[in-house]
């Protein structure tokens, strides 16, 4: 330290303890920093402690999910045993097959017996100790045994006998033993044994299969003949019926109402077809008792069934399993045509019986197999109504040909009249019966009622054709069922007379007479129809068309050319807009106009070869057109008023071969700027452009391309002085479209005039001339632009100043 410090010096300076005491010092400070920390990290954990629950749990990760097994223990078990049943069955198979010769008689004896009795008593052990599936697999073995037991002893003692009633003989013993055996081992005491639950479920279930087959090889043994064989296919599915309904066991249950489906649908076609080929009294017997076997048993089955969904259904096939049998009784002495009549009426003679006191289910059963017959036999009518209704339509392509022979060649040209169908019409008749007199229900009786009405009138359509009546009497009674159909409020009954005149029509291009007399029926009738309010719209637009096919065929009758027929058949359209006027339904409104707007395009189709008269034809369709536009809502039909009348004139025109542009623009030019000076008037805030632009345009642009190509100096002066005078007038009224249109029209007709001066301008002018006045024009440009941007940026300086 220098000497010379005083001491007031000495007294402010600061004190720096040696190493050794900072290090201690420093250490006791970290000391109390840890205590502190300490301190704080437990009270930490106590706070944490407290305010657990109303924090979220922590997430744990995921553990790994163990491998999943694709098979249960019991379905691996079950592989097992079924593979190792399937293994010694084919070893037995083998065994018994192919060495066979190997031993002696003894020795077969004794293999087969041993190894059968073997497997039949193994399950009773089996069962003891718990082991079910394993009981199961050998009792199926020792069945499959007990199969080849028969087969060997056939082989042994029985070489030279029946095969069919050895078989039948051995199906019957083997289906009694597995039937006792199942039923034994059912009543051993065993701790999986319940009454619903047998301890071998495969004994019983196998021993019913096995019983499909004794009954019908014994018949077959015995020489039955099909009818037999039938009736033992039936009576095994009766059994099987009786047995599904009798059993408490789910697996027999099961393998009975297989059987008795398996079997009725064996039986019950083949006693069908039987049934049908019956070719005498005795057959067609025979047949009956067949189906009414099968009938029994099915309504037994309707009886006894739980379930109201499958006692309908089992009505409803014994229902149709009596009619089979009753009708097949009637088919053998009735002809083709009249067979179907019988199983139609044994298919309604159902229907006294739904009257009965029968259960629900049974009725209800029994009426839907009296509307499957009665289904079935309007599918047997089909090809006639389908002949009736659209064999006429063939007349299009041979109008006014002549007149046929009957109804029937005037309806079968193109489609044959189907044969053996003369029964056709009782058919219809006898189901539209049914379903207006048998339904009464409130839900069904009003279709049932649209139905019958529809078959009746097929019926009337049908029954002409059918008789083969005269050709202008199948017309008049066509023309009687459209008069009865539209004196009915219905409408169904307005809607098949609407078909039914189609038809008609169709049906009446066969003669001339005949089409003016029936085309101009149909309007009127169908013209009062839409009066009265019987599909008034429909109604409406068909006599409209019926009308406007009057109009053609009168002057076809008058051998008039069609653009005359076309000013005939624009009375139609006439007609439509005075009748629009007057009504007061919209939608039947519009149908009118619709209708007069098509009879309307026929007549310029009709015109359009003769353009005199298709401008005349033109003009009357705008004044119709301008008429309908009258009315305060038809206000845009002006605009195809106007339209239609421009293009007459332009027809016209171009009948008189005038080739100058203005004569087809100026018609449509006048018209626009009046209705443009009407809408200004009124609005005042209308643009020039949509009030004259269009029709300025009209002339001024085709004028303008026909001076261009013209050579004379006539049309470019007059055009020049009609785009001065537009010019004048829009700059007086200051309106743009005017200025602009006769402004631009103006240069661009003077630029034709004067084109030949300045070429020759140009042609003087020397070649380096165009090239400088090029360079001059970009530089102004140039030094234009930089002026510009200069300026601009003097005003960016300017504001940043600003800021």
């Amino acid at each position: 330290m220098s000497y010379g410090v005083t001491a007031s010096t000495l007294r402010d300076m600061t004190h720096i303890p040696p190493p050794a005491v900072e290090l201690r010092i420093l250490d006791a400070e970290l000391h109390q920093l840890d205590a502190r920390r300490a301190q704080l990290l437990h009270r930490r954990a106590w706070l944490l402690t407290v305010l657990q629950p109303a924090w979220p749990a922590p997430v744990t990760p995921p553990t790994a999910a163990p491998p999943r097994r694709e098979a249960t223990a019991p379905s691996v078990q079950n592989v097992l045993l079924l593979l190792g049943a399937i293994l010694l069955t084919l070893a037995a198979i083998a065994f018994t097959l192919v060495s066979w010769g190997s031993m002696g008689i003894a020795g077969r004896a004794l293999v087969l017996g041993a190894v059968t009795l073997a497997a039949l008593g193994a399950p009773v052990a089996l069962l003891r100790r718990g082991l079910r599936s394993t009981a199961e697999s050998l009792a199926g073995l020792g069945l499959v045994l007990t199969v080849l037991d028969a087969y060997a002893l056939h082989e042994v003692a029985f070489p030279d006998g029946d095969g069919v009633t050895f078989a039948a003989a051995a199906t019957t013993l083997l289906a009694a033993l597995w039937a006792a055996y199942g039923i034994g081992m059912a009543a051993l005491p065993n701790p999986v044994s319940t009454p619903a639950s047998p301890a071998l479920r495969l004994p019983l279930p196998a021993a019913l299969v096995l019983a499909q087959l004794p009954l019908i090889l014994w018949v077959i043994a015995a020489g039955g003949g099909l009818h037999t064989i039938t009736a033992a296919v039936l009576v095994t599915a009766v059994i099987d019926m009786v047995t599904a309904l009798r059993v408490s066991s789910k697996a027999v249950r099961l393998v009975a109402v297989g059987g008795a489906f398996g079997m009725g649908g064996w039986g019950v076609p083949a006693a069908g077809l039987i049934s049908l080929s019956a070719a005498g009294p005795g057959a067609a017997a025979r047949a009956t008792a067949l189906l009414v076997l099968a009938a029994a048993g099915v309504f037994a089955a309707a009886w006894l069934v739980p379930g109201p969904g499958l006692r309908t259904g089992a009505a409803t096939t014994g229902g149709l399993l009596v009619v089979a049998a009753l009708g097949g009784v009637l088919r053998v002495p009735l002809p083709y045509e009249w067979a179907v009549l019988g199983y139609l009426a044994c298919g309604i003679g159902l229907l006294a019986l739904v009257r009965g006191s029968l259960p629900e289910p049974v009725r209800h059963g029994l009426g839907c197999a009296s509307a499957a017959v009665q289904g079935i036999a309007l599918l047997w009518t089909l090809p006639v109504v389908v002949t009736t209704l659209f064999g006429p339509v063939a007349w299009v392509s041979r109008i006014w040909s002549g007149a046929p022979d009957d109804a029937r060649a005037a309806t079968a040209v193109d489609i044959p009249w189907p044969a053996h169908e003369a029964t056709a019409p009782l058919v219809l008749v006898a189901v539209a019966a049914v379903l207006a007199l048998a339904v009464r229900s409130a839900a069904w009786r009003p279709r049932a009622l649209a139905a019958a009405l529809t078959l009746a009138w097929v019926t009337a359509m049908v029954v002409p054709i059918a008789l083969q009546l005269p050709y202008c009497m199948g017309l008049l009674v066509q023309g009687l069922i459209v008069v009865a159909l539209l004196s009915r409020a219905h409408r169904v009954a307005t809607a098949l007379a609407l078909f039914t005149s189609l038809d008609l029509a169709a049906l009446s291009l066969a003669s001339e007479p005949a089409t003016l007399a029936v085309l101009a029926s149909l309007a009127a009738l169908l013209a009062g129809a839409a009066w009265r309010g019987r599909l008034a719209p429909v109604s409406a637009g068909f006599s409209l068309g019926y009308a406007t096919a009057l109009a053609c065929a009168v002057g076809a009758a008058l051998d008039w050319q069609p653009q005359h027929t076309a000013l005939l058949v624009l009375a139609v359209p006439v007609t439509a807009a005075l009748l629009a006027a007057r009504l007061d339904d919209p939608v039947t409104t519009v149908v009118v106009e619709v209708s007069g707007a098509v009879a309307s395009v026929l007549a310029i189709g009709l015109a359009a070869d003769e353009l005199p008269v298709l401008a005349l034809v033109l003009s009357l369709c705008g004044v119709i057109a301008a008429g309908t536009a009258l009315r305060p809502e038809r206000r845009s039909v002006g605009y195809a008023a106007a339209a239609l009348f421009v293009l007459a004139a332009w027809v016209r025109l171009s009948a008189w071969d005038v080739g100058s542009p203005e004569a087809y623009t100026v018609a449509v030019t006048v018209p626009a700027l009046l209705v443009g000076a009407l809408r200004r008037r009124r609005e005042p805030s209308v643009s020039s452009w949509t009030a004259y632009g269009p029709g300025l345009a009209a002339t001024l642009a085709p004028s303008l391309l026909a001076a261009w190509a013209d050579a004379h100096w006539t049309r470019p002066l007059l055009l020049g002085t009609a785009a001065l005078a537009v010019t004048l007038i829009g700059a007086r009224h200051r309106l743009q479209a005017p200025l602009v249109l006769g402004g631009g029209t103006l240069v661009l007709d003077t630029l034709h005039e004067l084109a030949p001066y300045i070429a020759q301008v140009v042609g003087a002018l020397p070649r380096w001339a165009p090239p400088a006045l090029a360079g001059l024009l970009l530089l102004a440009l140039g030094a234009t632009y930089e002026q510009r941007i200069r300026d601009a940026r003097r005003v960016r300086d300017v504001l940043g100043k600003m800021n």
